[in-house]
């Protein structure tokens, strides 16, 4: 980290609350549902289907992560009540993978049981390398007994290709990123190239395990290998799309959604809007420094 990341990133806690708040506006819908759901609307009229991720991670008990869970219930059937087309995207610390599996199992089967009978999708996200083994124990659990399930893989992490080998045959539905967490170079590629590689051939695995992929990017290099990966395999677009951060690099939404390809959006919101900022900012400066940029720079 450079000395000038270290200066911001220490910097942050002295961060007025409306200039903290104006820094993660264009990223993050709001407080409450009703702001993510007027997010939703809005990009529904420009032809974005959505996702939901209610800010938080790591809930320190029982009746934390319980809570958690009934408040995406409640914003699947609020969502698909509106006619909105939008997954719900969990994190497994936010239901309790740190206090019991068996808890996080149980949280999120309910979850799925809700978003099957709305005709709905449940995303189980992927954290850093310490939740990594038990966030596949549950989402391999809660594959044999729901199919409206997907999870995320990391490009980032080395262990990824022995992942997707060891995942149980059967229909997978797969978010790949390239993971924002910092990992130590011992686990992960740490340089941009060498990212992007992983990324396409985990794809390229993936593809070959028929999977459905969501290509989450915003990075125009690597989404031309991904179309070129595509084209060479012969795939129909329905077994990819495009997933995007809200407010991030619009741009490129507009000329794939103009190509044809599906853009879904990912819309944080919550209370926890301030906690999540600063720590996504502490763990990864690269994301203020880019924050601060696309500010400064108009129509970015």
């Amino acid at each position: 980290m450079s000395l000038l990341d270290q200066l911001a990133i220490s910097a942050l806690p002295l961060v007025p609350r409306p200039l903290m708040r104006r820094l993660s506006s264009r990223y993050i819908a709001g407080e409450t549902l009703e702001d993510a759901l007027s997010c939703l609307r809005a990009l529904r009229a420009r032809g974005h289907p959505g996702i939901l991720d209610m800010l938080g991670e790591d809930v320190a008990d029982e009746e934390g992560a319980r809570a958690v869970s009934r408040a995406y219930v409640e914003a699947a059937q609020v969502s698909a009540a509106a006619g909105l087309d939008a997954h719900v995207s969990v994190k497994p610390t936010h239901v309790g993978l740190r206090i019991s599996e068996e808890l996080c199992h149980a949280l999120y089967d309910e979850l799925a049981r809700t978003c099957a009978e709305l005709g709905s999708f449940l995303r189980v996200e992927m954290e850093d390398h310490t939740a990594v083994d038990g966030t596949l124990r549950v989402f391999e659990a809660l594959r044999k007994d729901h199919d409206n399930v997907g999870m995320v893989l990391q490009a980032r992490l080395l262990r990824t290709p022995d992942d997707i080998a060891a995942l149980a045959p059967g229909p997978l539905s797969v978010r790949v990123v390239k993971g924002i967490y910092l990992e130590p170079a011992s686990i992960a590629h740490v340089d941009p190239e060498p990212i992007r590689q992983a990324y396409v051939e985990l794809c390229r695995q993936l593809f070959g395990r028929g999977a459905r992929i969501s290509f989450a990017t915003h990075d125009e290099l690597l989404a031309g290998r991904l179309l070129a990966l595509c084209d060479e395999l012969a795939l129909e677009r329905d077994r990819f799309e495009f997933q995007v951060l809200l407010g991030v690099r619009e741009p490129l939404w507009k000329a794939w959604q103009e190509a044809g390809h599906t853009v879904r959006v990912y819309v944080p919101y919550g209370p926890e809007w301030r906690a999540y900022s600063t720590r996504r900012l502490r763990k990864n400066p690269q994301i203020l420094r880019h924050v601060l940029r696309d500010l400064l720079t108009p129509g970015r």
